[in-house]
Parts: structure tokens; sequence; C-alpha cells
């Protein structure tokens, strides 16, 4: 995958309208800081929500960001080098 259909996964993913497109790297970096924030967020209300369902939705949803988390690291690593 590269960095623009990274960049434009994650704008969908995060339903992001206004997102400026600034050099690659400024925006994968950009992107992997909103992703780490709202990997925050799903794991305060996992630990706040008490229902199985809930829990169950959310696991997968930390799964699918901490994938994407990875993956922009990744395309980072290579802009930088």
């Amino acid at each position: 995958m590269g960095p623009n259909k990274f960049i434009q996964n994650v704008k969908e993913y995060l339903n992001l309208e206004d997102f400026e497109k600034k050099t690659k790297k400024k925006a994968v970096k950009s992107l992997l800081k909103k992703l780490r924030t709202k990997r925050k967020k799903i794991k305060n209300e996992l630990k706040e929500t008490k229902e199985k369902l809930k829990k169950k939705e959310l696991n997968e949803e930390l799964d699918i960001i901490a994938l994407q988390i990875k993956k922009g690291k990744k395309i980072l690593k290579d802009l930088l080098s």
C-alpha cells in the first residue's frame, strides 16, 4: 500500500472531510496522531463498557486501528529513508 492510498483510507475511516494534504510525510504523521487519539478514546470507552456485544465491537475497532497504525509507521519509515 502506497502513501496516497493509506492517506485516502484513513481519511475515509476517520471521516475527515476537511483534511488538507500537505507533504506525504506531514500527512502521514498527522493521520497517525489522529489514529492514536482515536485508539485512546476507544480504550477508555472499552474500560467503561460492560456490555459484551459493545466490547466485542470496540475490540474489533481497536484491531483495525492497530493495523492502520502499523501500516502508517511502515510508510513513514519508507518515506524517511
